[in-house]
Formats: C-alpha cells, structure tokens, sequence
C-alpha cells in the first residue's frame, strides 16, 4: 500500500541517500596493465608515447593537446595530477612496461551515486589493445563495485565516433545528445552522453571480464569473441 496522499504527483523510487565515498589515489593493477595514480615522473615517458605515429589525431575532441614540446607535456602532467576532479590514472603496459596514456574519474557527485570515466587520452601504442579495455574496466570496477555508485557516465564529442564505439562495446546506454554545450579549441561542441546503472553493471561486468579472460585469447594475442557482441546480443530470429 503507497503511503503516498491522494494526487499526489508522481516521483522517483525511493533510493539509499547515503553519500558514497570519493575515488582515492592508489594503484589498481590488471593481467595486461597497472593503473598508476598520474604523477609529474610519468611526464617524460607520456611525451614519448605521444610522439608514436599517428598520435596527433588522438588529441583532436580533447580541450588540451597537442603540446608543443616535452616541457609542455610536463605542466599539463603536473597541473592535472594535483586535481581530485577529474582525478588522473597513468595507464602503464605490463607488455612493454611504459605509460602510454591516462584516464579519469570525473563528474563525482557523492551525493547523487554518480560519477563519469572521461579525459581518456591513449597513446596508439595503447589503442585497440587488451590493455586499454582493461585500464576502463579497472576504472569502472572502482567506480561501481568498490565505491558503491548507482550511475556511471561517458560522454564524448557527438563526433566522436571512435569514443562512441567504446562506449558501445563497454556497454554504456545512450541517452541523447547535449547540443551547442561547450566550445572546445574554438569549436562548438554537441556532447553525446552514455551511462550504466547500478542494476545493468553485473551484465555489463561480466561480458567485459569474460572478454579479457586468458580463455577468450589465442596464441597470437586475438580475442576469440567480439566485446560489442556480447554486450549487445542479436535479436533471436522469428519467423513471421
């Protein structure tokens, strides 16, 4: 029986208040990489991964980069390693035992149960690897499972299809599109915004760490599985 009084207007479900705590900066380690809270003595080799072909690209939806030069790189570094939101990872590769990118909790709202994975710059000596889906998983299992949030948020340039596809095969839920919200390098920005609610995160979870078990690899390093796949089933075949 509602305890609700007559006409009365509709509202949410009734939730948990409890604030959750906010994200420490402490190491979280994986099969394939180690996420490194981001420190000035990461500078130097983040400017190396930075100079590997085709990395310019990886700047363009982001509101900082390229830099200039190694002494840029390292003010950026250490401007953002000393802020708690976003709050920074180096990503370190166990393969090659180099940081070649960073990623962030962002957005953190205790209060609310929600928090955002953003600011993700990989090197393409990271792109499309193992350990890159890993450095995201590692970041999203801290989010959802040790501190407890019920909403976890990307968002990404509306033209970023790159951004978006991750956020597919990660198993992020579109919600719509932010139009003319920000002016990025001089450039108006639409924001295409995703999240995974506390009651999707198990699924999500699982097709995730059943992709990067060592039992969906082969000799040469492939997936045997598509992650987009799993996250996103084909509809059975009914005949009409």
């Amino acid at each position: 029986m509602s305890d609700s009084p007559p006409n009365a207007p509709p509202l949410g479900p009734e939730v948990d208040p409890t604030p959750r705590p906010l994200p420490a900066r402490i190491p979280l380690h994986g099969a394939s990489m180690d996420l490194e809270p981001l420190a000035i003595r990461h500078a130097a080799e983040l400017w190396q991964a930075a100079q590997a072909p085709g990395a310019e690209a990886g700047w363009a939806y982001l509101g900082y980069g390229p830099f200039a030069d190694e002494a840029a790189m390292r003010r950026h570094v250490a401007g953002f390693a000393a802020q708690h939101d976003p709050m920074a990872w180096a990503v370190r590769q166990k393969a090659t035992g180099t940081a070649d990118g960073w990623l962030t909790l962002m957005e953190i709202f205790p209060a609310d149960s929600a928090i955002e994975i953003g600011h993700i710059w990989f090197s393409p000596r990271l792109q499309r690897s193992r350990a890159a889906t890993e450095a995201m998983f590692q970041l999203m299992r801290y989010a959802m499972d040790e501190l407890g949030y019920r909403r976890l948020v990307w968002k990404c340039h509306a033209l970023n299809q790159p951004s978006r596809d991750a956020a597919a095969r990660l198993g992020f839920r579109y919600e719509g599109t932010l139009r003319a919200i920000k002016v990025i390098k001089g450039r108006l920005r639409d924001t295409a915004q995703f999240s995974i609610l506390a009651d999707e995160w198990p699924a999500r979870r699982g097709a995730i760490a059943a992709w990067l078990d060592e039992s969906n690899w082969d000799a040469g390093g492939h997936p045997r599985a598509s992650l987009a796949r799993a996250q996103h089933p084909p509809l059975p075949w009914v005949a009409g």
